[in-house]
């Protein structure tokens, strides 16, 4: 059984972000495992003690702001118990940008964050829009590239010592300055690749798999047959020219 926690599906759920949900939970059944999803909104936070992977995307400015300060309020506590006991992270976007310490509005708010990693997020003077590819590096990945969409103004920059998710070789990535994007830190990971992102990436959909599956002992993972998939992920690198 994989238990998957999908917090804000409502308020943080734009540019086809349910469509990782999807894409974890058929991969996992299509190998004979069985998946709960639980939608959690906001309000006082259930036990999450039981799960495996915890999700949540990005969401419009307005929402963002409600959902920050109702994770703060109310969910800090239990996601934080559920990483210690080996739950698996993956927050796109707004999702990404509440891993950190804080996130600066464009109106020069300032909203904390779950501080599950030492990041931040202030405004930037211009909205990166467009098809993205990174390299990811250290997790394994065949291909180790990553393809998705972006869509922000937030310019996000990591803490000294933190890893990124990868190295950008098209799009702006974390502030558009660094070349780097996204975030991994232990089993917590952030990006902002929309796309959805896990369709097109299916090596990194079982990598997160394989992990919040581990969590409960050794596992018998087959592989499946991802040519259209993988076809779709070769189709974001031609069109940018990121063929490396």
């Amino acid at each position: 059984m994989l238990r998957i926690a999908h917090l804000y599906a409502d308020e943080m759920n734009i540019y086809g972000d349910r469509g990782n949900i999807l894409t974890l939970q058929k991969r996992a059944e299509w190998r004979g495992i069985r998946v709960e999803v639980r939608a959690i909104g906001r309000g006082p936070a259930p036990d999450l003690s039981d799960i495996d992977l915890i999700f949540w995307g990005g969401g419009q400015d307005r929402d963002q702001e409600l959902v920050f300060t109702d994770a703060a309020a109310h969910k800090v506590d239990a996601i934080r118990e559920a990483i210690h006991g080996g739950a698996v992270v993956l927050a796109v976007c707004g999702g990404y940008q509440l891993l950190g310490e804080y996130y600066v509005t464009a109106d020069g708010k300032k909203l904390p964050g779950l501080a599950l990693a030492d990041l931040h997020t202030v405004p930037g003077a211009r909205r990166n829009i467009g098809n993205i590819v990174i390299e990811t590096r250290d997790l394994g990945l065949q291909p180790p590239t990553l393809v998705g969409f972006e869509n922000h103004s937030g310019k996000t920059y990591l803490g000294a010592g933190l890893r990124p998710l990868g190295q950008v070789i098209r799009g702006a990535g974390n502030n558009g300055e660094d070349a780097t994007e996204g975030v991994a830190a232990g089993n917590v990971f952030g990006t902002y690749l929309h796309g959805s992102l896990l369709p097109k990436n299916p090596h990194f959909a079982d990598f997160l798999l394989l992990r919040a599956l581990q969590r409960r002992g050794p596992v018998r993972f087959e592989a499946l047959d991802d040519t259209m998939e993988m076809a779709a992920h070769n189709a974001v690198r031609e069109r940018i020219g990121a063929r490396r």
